[in-house]
């Protein structure tokens, strides 16, 4: 447990840093990186891009 609000702020920073590297989903079509993560008929995982509409998995 932290001993400090000081540091706990830093373990909520280091966390946030940590998730920005992520990898971002690029619209292969327009390059736009709002991308939505969908569910398939059969279960599969496809992508749609909000800017666009252009689909892929």
């Amino acid at each position: 447990m932290p001993s400090s609000i000081l540091e706990e702020g830093g373990h909520l920073l280091g966390a946030v840093l940590a998730r920005d590297t992520v990898t971002r989903l690029v619209c292969p079509s327009c390059g736009s990186l709002h991308v939505a993560q969908v569910l398939g008929d059969n279960g599969g995982i496809s992508y749609v891009c909000t800017a666009c509409g252009h689909s892929w998995s």
